[in-house]
């Protein structure tokens, strides 16, 4: 499973890092990125993630 970011729409509100910190993260701006793949652990809390985004900028598929 992978999830990405479109970084443009960001708002730096962190609840992406707070929900999964397994998948993302924030710069030192507090834009958030993806640090790695999802694992198989951590499936559900980026689907959270995706789903809790007030931006909806979070994609997360196979």
């Amino acid at each position: 499973m992978k999830a990405s970011i479109d970084r443009e729409g960001c708002i730096a509100c962190g609840q992406c890092v707070e929900i999964c910190p397994e998948v993302f993260a924030q710069d030192e701006d507090g834009i958030a990125y993806v640090h790695q793949d999802v694992p198989a652990e951590a499936e559900e809390g980026a689907v959270t993630a995706q789903e809790s985004c007030p931006v909806s900028v979070i994609t997360v598929n196979d």
